[in-house]
C-alpha cells in the first residue's frame, strides 16, 4: 500500500492566532527599532521584519542619502529604483520590483523596496506597511522633538539664575570682607557651589547627595541674604543620599519655596526640605508656609499653559513623567494662605537610571 503524501506546513497555513501574534510583536520591534529614523542602526533589523511580514523575497530601506539596507538578496534593478523614487518622490515598479516613498508629514524620509511577485506580495499589503513605517517614524521624530524640548527647557532651567539673587549674594558677601573674612570666603565657597552645579554641564543623572548639595550652598546664600526672616529645616535619610535622579529636579522646587513663599512675605517664614526611604521609593518634599497658591494656577502650570517664563515646575514634573511613569509626576498640595507643599516620588533602583 503506498503511503499518502507527507502533508507541508507552510507559513500561511499556520494556527491563525499565533500568526496574527507574530505579526503584532514583528511591528512592535519595528516601531522600536525606528525610533533613531533610516539612518539609525537598526534598519537592517526593520528590513527583516518587513521581510517577514509580506513573506517578500527580499526587502529594502533607503534613507535620502540613498544608503540602502537590505534583508534577502539585493535586487540588480534596485539602486535605479532608489533614485528614480527619491528624485521623483513617487512609487516606481519593474518586474517583480515595487519602490513606494516614505513621507512623514509631507516630508520624503526615505523609500520601501519589496521584491516578490504578485502572487506572493499584494500590493495593498506594501502599501499598509508602508503607512506603517511612516507612522513609526512620525512617532520617533515626535519622541526626538520631545526629548529635545525638554532638553532645551533643561537648559533653560540652568541658565535661570536669577540676577535679584546673584546681586544681593554678592553683596552680602562684600559686605563680610572686612567685618567678618571668614564668613565671607564660606559664603563665596557656597557661591561658587551653586552657580558650579547650576551651570556646568552634567550628564543626565545625579544623585539625591550632590542635589542636596547645591540646595544647601543656595540656602546658606539665602539666609544671608534674608536674615531672620528665611528658617530652613533639611532633613534627609542616609539610605537614600545614593538614589540617582535626573539631575535638577530638586533644587527648582526649593528656589521656587524661597522666591514664592518666603521673598513676598515681611515676616519670617520656614522652608523645611525632608528625603526619606518609603519601603521601595525615595520621597522627598518641599515644604513652605509662604502665601500658597489656587490649585488651579499650579494645575494650568503643570498643564504647560501657565506663565512661560516659568519652567520650572512644568520641566520637573515632564521629566520625572519621561523617566519614571505617569504615576511619578509631581505632586502639588497648596491652597490661598496655607502654603505650599511639594512631593517627589521615585524609585530608589530604576533600570537605565545611573547617576554619572
Amino acid at each position: 500500500m503506498t503511503a499518502p503524501p507527507r502533508r507541508r506546513w507552510l507559513p500561511w497555513r499556520r494556527d491563525p492566532d499565533q500568526a496574527h501574534t507574530d505579526t503584532l510583536a514583528i511591528g512592535r520591534r519595528i516601531a522600536a527599532d525606528l525610533r533613531e529614523g533610516l539612518a539609525g542602526p537598526r534598519v537592517s533589523a526593520v528590513a527583516r521584519g518587513v521581510r517577514r511580514i509580506l513573506r517578500a523575497d527580499a526587502v529594502a530601506l533607503a534613507d535620502l542619502a540613498g544608503t540602502v539596507s537590505w534583508a534577502g538578496a539585493p535586487h540588480p534593478d534596485a539602486s535605479g529604483l532608489v533614485d528614480e523614487v527619491l528624485r521623483t518622490e513617487s512609487r516606481a515598479g519593474r518586474s517583480g520590483l515595487s519602490a513606494l516613498p516614505l513621507h512623514v508629514r509631507d516630508e520624503l524620509a526615505g523609500v520601501l523596496v519589496v521584491a516578490g511577485s504578485k502572487a506572493t506580495v499584494s500590493a495593498s499589503a506594501i502599501r499598509e506597511v508602508a503607512a506603517w513605517i511612516t507612522e513609526a517614524l512620525e512617532r520617533g521624530r515626535l519622541e526626538a522633538s520631545a526629548l529635545a524640548a525638554a532638553q532645551a527647557e533643561l537648559r533653560a532651567l540652568r541658565a535661570e539664575i536669577s540676577p535679584h539673587f546673584i546681586y544681593n549674594a554678592l553683596t552680602v558677601i562684600a559686605s563680610f570682607v572686612r567685618s567678618d573674612p571668614t564668613r565671607a570666603r564660606e559664603l563665596m565657597l557656597d557661591f561658587a557651589a551653586y552657580t558650579r552645579y547650576s551651570l556646568a554641564r552634567h550628564g543626565e543623572y545625579t544623585t539625591v547627595a550632590d542635589e542636596f548639595r547645591a540646595i544647601e550652598a543656595y540656602l546658606a546664600l539665602q539666609r544671608a541674604v534674608l536674615g531672620e526672616r528665611l528658617r530652613v529645616q533639611v532633613r534627609v535619610a542616609p539610605e537614600v543620599l545614593a538614589v540617582a535622579i535626573p539631575y535638577l529636579v530638586l533644587q527648582p522646587l526649593v528656589e521656587n519655596a524661597v522666591r514664592h513663599g518666603i521673598e513676598p512675605r515681611t515676616d519670617n517664614g520656614l522652608v523645611l526640605v525632608r528625603g526619606e526611604a518609603d519601603a521601595t521609593e525615595c520621597v522627598i518634599s518641599v515644604e513652605d508656609d509662604g502665601p500658597g497658591v489656587d490649585p488651579e494656577v499650579i494645575a494650568a502650570v503643570l498643564a504647560g499653559r501657565g506663565d512661560p517664563n516659568a519652567v520650572g515646575l512644568a520641566n520637573v514634573d515632564r521629566r520625572l513623567r519621561t523617566v519614571y511613569g505617569p504615576y511619578y509626576g509631581l505632586v502639588v498640595e497648596t491652597a490661598p494662605e496655607a502654603g505650599t507643599r511639594v512631593l517627589v516620588r521615585v524609585p530608589r533602583f530604576q533600570p537605565g537610571v545611573v547617576a554619572t
